[in-house]
């Protein structure tokens, strides 16, 4: 299967996919820095969607995205084996659940639960379905 390059998407200029894809990649890696610390957003998607938008439209971006202390050695090991370390996913999942039980306490409507708790049962079955190596990052 070969990769869709932007020179290979009919109707869009070069330069309109490279800004396109850059803007992309800038509002993915935003929402990946504050999905590590919200617990609603997931950090990992954005953060693979962002290091995708990169390769394809900035190197210098990409570089960057691989460069940042915490994300960057993620983003490197999904590059090289497409997998996470099992830590950081134990981290995550405990992370999920902590945070969801402790919000469906706090709140007092039945839907916000009900609510809260699909989302968090989503969010640690598509963690629990992603690749994972014993190495650290």
């Amino acid at each position: 299967m070969t990769r869709t390059t932007i020179n290979q998407v009919p109707g869009f200029s070069v330069r309109v996919m490279r800004w396109l894809l850059t803007i992309l990649g800038s509002l993915f890696t935003v929402l990946a820095v504050l999905g590590a610390f919200l617990p609603v957003l997931p950090t990992t998607p954005f953060l693979l969607f962002a290091g995708a938008c990169f390769s394809r439209s900035s190197p210098r971006f990409h570089d960057k995205l691989k460069r940042m202390p915490i994300f960057g050695e993620y983003l490197h090991q999904w590059e090289r084996d497409h997998s996470i370390p099992i830590a950081a996913k134990r981290k995550a999942i405990t992370l999920i659940m902590i945070t969801f039980a402790y919000s469906m306490w706090a709140v007092d409507s039945i839907g916000m639960r009900i609510t809260l708790a699909v989302i968090g049962v989503g969010l640690i079955i598509m963690l629990s379905r992603m690749p994972t190596t014993e190495d650290s990052a």
